[in-house]
């Protein structure tokens, strides 16, 4: 039997996606107000330096994965004007589901799709950028799922990688305190959760760190990559540059 972390627990690969399904099935209609509050507002600064460097163009085709509740699709959606197009995915149906209905809300309307990282439904050297944002610590084989990421890409196509990491290490003893202690009051008061935010804790400090997914990414087949820490490494955007 294969066996994977979910957090800091082992589990069984095959049981890892049903278990980060139950996850995000329990949190998806308070994830934005979550986020606000956990971050303090911080997440959308993170979005917005990601839309300013992914430095999309009118008439781009672009693959938000793990798009959950559509931030980024719909920044997107604005940069490629109505040449362009965004594919508005997550492996998550209930985070699908509330993104679409925010994504019409605002009055757009995108391709929209449950689909698998691991085993991408899309032709090769297809998109212009690929994106996937604190989505990339859930999959189970993240190898597969950054090479199947650059399979799509078009040669020159840009993959950007948003995701908690490393933070500095004179932040790190206050972070862990509030991660293992204040996230999960949160999760508990605002989403009646403790235990996913918990899971959100532990899985941050299982994901690859800035060298570490650097690393990952070269070896998925991607040319050049570097990496932007912000707010002291709580998070960086990984930049993967297709051959």
């Amino acid at each position: 039997m294969s066996t994977t972390h979910f957090g800091f627990q082992s589990v069984d690969e095959q049981d890892k996606a049903r278990r980060v399904r139950g996850v995000f099935d329990s949190v998806a209609t308070k994830y934005d107000v979550m986020n606000d509050l956990m971050s303090a507002g911080l997440h959308r600064a993170w979005k917005a330096y990601t839309v300013m460097v992914a430095n999309l163009r009118e008439g781009h085709q672009v693959l938000d994965i793990a798009g959950g509740t559509g931030d980024l699709s719909l920044a997107f959606a604005k940069k490629v004007g109505a040449t362009g197009r965004v594919v508005h995915t997550d492996i998550n149906e209930a985070m699908l589901r509330v993104g679409r209905n925010r994504l019409l809300d605002a009055g757009v309307a995108l391709p929209t799709l449950v689909c698998d990282a691991e085993h991408l439904p899309f032709p090769d050297a297809h998109f212009d950028v690929v994106s996937v944002a604190f989505g990339l610590r859930n999959m189970t084989h993240k190898d597969d799922a950054l090479a199947e990421m650059c399979r799509v890409l078009k040669p020159g196509g840009k993959l950007l990688v948003l995701e908690f990491s490393r933070v500095a290490k004179p932040l790190a003893k206050a972070y862990d305190w509030y991660s293992f202690n204040v996230l999960p009051r949160l999760g508990s008061l605002i989403a009646g959760d403790a235990d996913s935010y918990r899971y959100l804790a532990e899985s941050i400090r299982m994901h690859p760190g800035q060298e570490e997914l650097k690393a990952l990414m070269r070896q998925a087949g991607f040319g050049h990559v570097d990496y932007h820490n912000m707010t002291g490494g709580v998070v960086a955007l990984h930049v993967g540059i297709k051959c």
